[in-house]
């Protein structure tokens, strides 16, 4: 992880803090894309760019590119940027179907989009996306969440075909993660059982390592103890 440049998209979130975290912790140069504000000072390890609406595509080749002007070069990219919603389709909206396509599958596509032909430059170039085990097989209420991220694992199984020898692509498939906000929407579940963000942190750094450089088009359930 020594002296790699990672972009962490969605870094001022839950997981995304963690996983920049750790990767700073190794030895890894991190360049956080967020769409809150961020007033934190750019440094030689780090670059938080705050603001950035990476459903728009525009938006997020603009961060990218100060990304790579910032450290001269990219390495990985770890698509964290998203959402979650749970509603029937009977009894829901539209709406929330095109706000779920935006925040899970759109800033993935068009991060990865700009990302991409620094990342082929690289000796190394990765790309780890976040999936979910509940996109395998939806439940009620998971519909637009379910939807998105199966597209997700079929933009992860895309590029990682398209731009095999290049650069890998992998995806990451949560149960619940433990978080505040996960705890205070279902405060009567086993929080044991959950997948902790630093154990999801693990895996994806893994994945943007070169013991894994055999490993591409890889959908990796993360399911904690359920």
């Amino acid at each position: 992880m020594q002296g790699k440049v990672i972009v962490v998209t969605g870094a001022l979130g839950a997981l995304g803090r963690v996983v920049a975290d750790v990767a700073r912790s190794r030895g890894a140069l991190v360049a956080g894309i967020d769409y809150a504000p961020s007033q934190m000072p750019a440094t030689t390890e780090r670059i938080e760019i705050g603001g950035v609406d990476l459903s728009d595509a525009a938006q997020a080749k603009t961060a990218v590119e100060a990304a790579a002007k910032h450290f001269g070069r990219l390495d990985a990219l770890i698509n964290i940027a998203g959402g979650f919603a749970f509603e029937t389709v009977g009894d829901g909206d539209l709406k929330t179907w095109h706000r779920m396509h935006a925040l899970n599958l759109l800033t993935a596509l068009n991060t990865s989009h700009a990302a991409l032909p620094h990342l082929a430059a690289s000796k190394a170039g990765r790309i780890v996306n976040i999936g979910a085990m509940g996109a395998v097989q939806a439940g009620s209420g998971m519909g637009p969440y379910a939807a998105s991220k199966a597209g997700v694992h079929r933009l992860t199984e895309a590029l990682a075909s398209e731009w095999k020898g290049k650069v890998t692509v992998n995806a990451v498939l949560p149960s619940i993660i433990d978080t505040k906000a996960n705890r205070a929407d279902m405060p009567k579940a086993d929080f044991a059982k959950w997948v902790t963000p630093q154990e999801l942190a693990e895996v994806i750094l893994f994945l943007v390592s070169d013991a894994a450089s055999g490993v591409t088009g890889a959908l990796i359930p993360v399911s904690g103890r359920v």
